[in-house]
């Protein structure tokens, strides 16, 4: 094969490669702008103020120092979503709950509402019901908050992926331009006669 022939053969790939490569970056930052973007407009929606401490005398300080710099913000990015569903609303969960879930609460008052059923007048289940039935509405609300504050987390999350793998392309489509262009470059020095 000629070297010309290969030089020019070589380029014309490496010239693909890098239109392929600029545009899935293209796509990507698009992707990741509209990720970053609808998570910012749907957390803003919500109107959900940061606080500025958890009141968790166990978090790391890079927990307490998080919540001290956003304390007052609007939550509008999904780290502050994620942050605040895994180290505010969860820990207040524990302490409604008494370190039970939804599912576990629910079982109890299904359990006792039997009971009362049972002895309709005992003052002492109609007063458990009650404190359970509060428990159980407030830790669905919380669960379901810090479920949907976790999907907007990884929604953001994946949108910072997108972003990051844009740049990644860009760069690879500009190195496989420049080979291009350098191999037509050489194509263009190289004798009619040379060969590989």
């Amino acid at each position: 094969m000629k070297r010309k022939t290969f030089d020019k053969l070589a380029s014309m790939i490496g010239g693909l490669l890098a239109v392929i490569l600029i545009s899935a970056g293209l796509l990507l930052t698009w992707g990741g702008t509209f990720a970053n973007n609808q998570v910012k407009d749907q957390l803003a929606a919500q109107k959900i103020t940061l606080p500025a401490a958890t009141h968790n005398p166990k978090e790391s300080a890079d927990v307490t120092a998080f919540f001290a710099a956003n304390g007052g913000k609007l939550m509008t990015t999904g780290k502050q979503a994620q942050m605040y569903a895994d180290h505010y609303i969860a820990f207040h969960l524990t302490g409604i709950g008494g370190g039970k879930v939804y599912s576990e609460l629910s079982g109890q008052e299904i359990g006792v509402k039997a009971q009362l059923a049972a002895d309709p007048k005992n003052a002492t289940l109609a007063a458990q019901v009650a404190t359970l039935d509060g428990q159980v509405n407030t830790v669905f609300k919380g669960e379901s908050l810090r479920g949907m504050l976790l999907n907007a987390y990884a929604f953001w999350q994946l949108g910072q992926i997108a972003m990051i793998a844009s740049w990644v392309s860009y760069l690879g489509g500009l190195i496989f331009l420049i080979l291009a262009l350098m191999g037509f470059a050489h194509s263009r020095r190289t004798s009619e006669d040379a060969a590989i």
